[in-house]
């Protein structure tokens, strides 16, 4: 099953997300902002790894920009995951190197299709 590294500040939601990609079979770690998720994708590989944008220490978008320029995480699928929904705010996720875009709340059906999309070849990365 594939491994995939979460990256939430919400425990709650960190926890319902974990909780619903093991119910699928994925292999999970979880941390709880951007420095963290850096340092877990170099300590580990990973097939995809969900972030929130807005976290403490490093934003998703920082985090993914960074991973973006390291050799051993440039090409991991990374989809965002946020309440912020304006455009905007989605060209900043996918400049900043995501695949796709998730809003929350969204639901597990959602999320399992979204990821089975990208782990597939699915992204809207240029």
């Amino acid at each position: 099953m594939p491994k995939i590294l979460v990256a939430e500040d919400d425990q709650d939601i960190r926890e319902l997300i974990v909780l619903t990609l093991q119910f699928h079979g994925f292999t999970i770690n979880s941390v709880e902002n951007g420095a963290l998720a850096v340092d877990a994708a170099l300590a580990d590989s990973y097939d995809l790894i969900l972030m929130d944008v807005r976290m403490p220490q490093m934003t998703g978008y920082d985090a993914c920009r960074h991973l973006r320029q390291i050799e051993a995480t440039k090409d991991i699928p990374i989809i965002f995951l946020s309440a912020k929904g304006q455009e905007s705010e989605i060209e900043t996720g996918l400049s900043a190197g995501a695949d796709q875009y998730i809003l929350k709340p969204f639901a597990p059906h959602v999320l399992i299709g979204t990821i089975n999309k990208v782990l597939a070849g699915e992204s809207l990365r240029s």
